[in-house]
């Protein structure tokens, strides 16, 4: 096992503590501007078009139980709908209404405006390289 040093904890706590502030502030921005959560906004996102219900947990790498329970708020709220999909006539699809779609607009907006004003705009561009590249190995290897 590697040992950590002190700035290496230190490194870290403060990398943790940004992370937190930075999701906080990013979800606390989508329900203000929104009135949507961080799982409601990544669901919009994600249904570009009509998707099984497995489909979606699975684009969202999510619990399929973790997915109805959120479309079913979603649905009471107006965003989405579940619809017909296959011979067999059950609700087993679900898609964007008109009142999602609308909010999904307003909430790429609010949020990447969030996203420009936390991070982007105080980034220089080889920070920015930097962590683009470190999370790409990340991902790549993950």
């Amino acid at each position: 096992m590697a040992d950590m040093s002190p700035e290496d904890w230190e490194f870290w706590d403060t990398w943790m503590r940004a992370h937190r502030v930075l999701t906080r502030e990013l979800d606390r921005g989508l329900q203000r501007d929104c009135g949507i959560s961080k799982a409601e906004f990544s669901v919009l996102m994600t249904l570009a078009g009509p998707m099984r219900v497995g489909e979606l947990a699975d684009a969202l790498d999510w619990e399929k139980s973790r997915v109805a329970h959120l479309l079913t708020r979603m649905e009471t709220r107006g965003l989405v709908a579940r619809i017909e999909d296959g011979a067999t006539g059950r609700r087993t699809g679900i898609a964007l209404t008109e009142e999602g779609r609308r909010t999904a607009e307003r909430a790429t907006r609010a949020h990447g405006g969030n996203i420009r004003r936390l991070v982007l705009d105080r980034l220089a561009p080889d920070q920015a390289a930097a962590i683009r590249a470190w999370s790409e190995q990340l991902t790549e290897s993950g």
